[in-house]
């Protein structure tokens, strides 16, 4: 009888040791201390990076993340601001000027040949700015919950996943894990640009590369939108071996408005995660009690399935994408409105609009399918867009759009 309850009891302390090795779930309290007001927007150089710059790094050193930065887990970068909104910033050394951000980067080392690239842009617009498309008032905390903190969430989530499975198993993954924080993402991509071009690890030992940008709001479809998936021929089948759960919008390109861009640009393989646009999107708006967060355990847990899943694959094949940024026609004029980017049917559907603007005008509403802009019939952004490059400020068109079961004939005056 002693020997039977002397056998629980171990059992029992053996469960409270694996029980304390659970991966603790911090997402939502990642975006709440990131979307704080006392951040400020989390600008690029400012007090609020530097605030969320720290939280970070504290957080790679509480998952136990090895530092791979040039000082310690930071990476800091200067440049000076763009006077020329065409031409490329360039990095300095000279104080005069300058802008300083900071990458965060944290190193798992499995003693492998190859390391995959898991980031996460941190920074966002501050009280505004340029970027911002809020129009009543330029002091305005711009928050960023979604852009980007919940993608900063979901990075250190799977940080805390792959650190654990690697420190319980007796054989680890066959490959390291390099996590990075970005900064400077607002204003052009720079953090992940910098590291591109100075990198902490052999750049040539990068396997593949994920980013997630904007993956907080997830809407009830459950679509997920997945760019680079033609950056290596074994991604596709991957991702659709591993999915149940979301409706995948998949494209092939490379190239795209976020961090991965730096790292396809020197012959690595890209996946970048993103749930799609909304009207908060770099507005005041964008807060952390709207993400979410059930969506964004989806992702992790999807993103955490295809590392595994890819683990044993060896050094995957880069493959070079059609860049379809060379391709997008340039116009002078916009209708103002917010496109939806997940939808996958015939048209251009509109995910919101903005006031004093051409489609407001025309009482164009969210939900709306763009299906004829004047001569041209719309059957995806592309066509939308190539219609709209040929008009000029003052011109007139026909607008032909389908609101749920009517089509609705008016006209757009730009």
């Amino acid at each position: 009888m002693k020997n039977w309850m002397f056998l629980l009891f171990l059992a029992s302390v053996l469960s409270c040791k694996n029980e304390s090795k659970v991966v603790d779930n911090k997402i939502k309290e990642d975006v709440a201390f990131l979307a704080d007001d006392k951040l400020e927007g989390r600008q690029t150089g400012t007090r609020g990076e530097t605030l969320a710059a720290k939280y970070l790094v504290e957080r790679f050193r509480t998952i136990g993340l090895q530092p791979k930065g040039t000082e310690g887990y930071l990476q800091s970068f200067s440049f000076k601001p763009k006077t020329d909104p065409h031409g490329e910033v360039k990095f300095t050394t000279n104080a005069d000027s300058t802008i300083t951000g900071n990458n965060i980067i944290g190193f798992i080392d499995n003693n492998a040949k190859s390391t995959i690239l898991i980031g996460a842009h941190y920074d966002h617009l501050g009280f505004g700015g340029e970027g911002s498309l809020y129009r009543e008032n330029d002091k305005a905390v711009h928050n960023g919950a979604d852009d980007n903190a919940s993608g900063v969430a979901v990075m250190l989530n799977l940080a805390s996943r792959i650190k654990i499975k690697n420190d319980q198993a007796e054989i680890k993954d066959k490959n390291n894990y390099l996590f990075m924080a970005f900064s400077g993402e607002e204003m052009g991509l720079l953090g992940s640009n910098y590291f591109s071009k100075n990198p902490t690890i052999n750049a040539e030992s990068i396997n593949y590369m994920i980013n997630m940008d904007m993956v907080g709001r997830m809407k009830a479809d459950s679509t997920l939108a997945v760019y680079g998936t033609g950056t290596s021929p074994i991604f596709k089948q991957t991702l659709k071996s591993n999915n149940d759960k979301f409706k995948l919008v998949e494209n092939e390109s490379g190239v795209g408005p976020s961090d991965h861009t730096s790292f396809y640009l020197i012959d690595i393989p890209v996946l970048h995660f993103f749930t799609g646009q909304h009207e908060d999107y770099h507005k005041p708006g964008d807060d952390s009690e709207k993400l979410n967060y059930d969506g964004m355990n989806l992702i992790s847990d999807y993103i955490y399935n295809i590392i595994t899943d890819l683990d044993d694959n060896g050094e995957l094949v880069f493959r070079k994408t059609k860049n379809e940024s060379e391709e997008t026609p340039r116009f002078k004029v916009g209708l103002g409105v917010v496109p939806d980017y997940l939808y996958d049917g015939k048209g251009m559907r509109i995910d919101g609009t903005r006031e004093e603007t051409p489609a407001f005008a025309a009482g164009l509403q969210k939900g709306d399918i763009v299906l004829k802009l004047g001569d041209s019939t719309i059957t995806d952004m592309m066509s939308y867009m190539r219609a709209l490059s040929v008009f000029d400020n003052g011109d007139e068109a026909e607008i032909t759009v389908k609101r749920g079961d009517k089509t609705i004939d008016t006209k757009v005056k730009f």
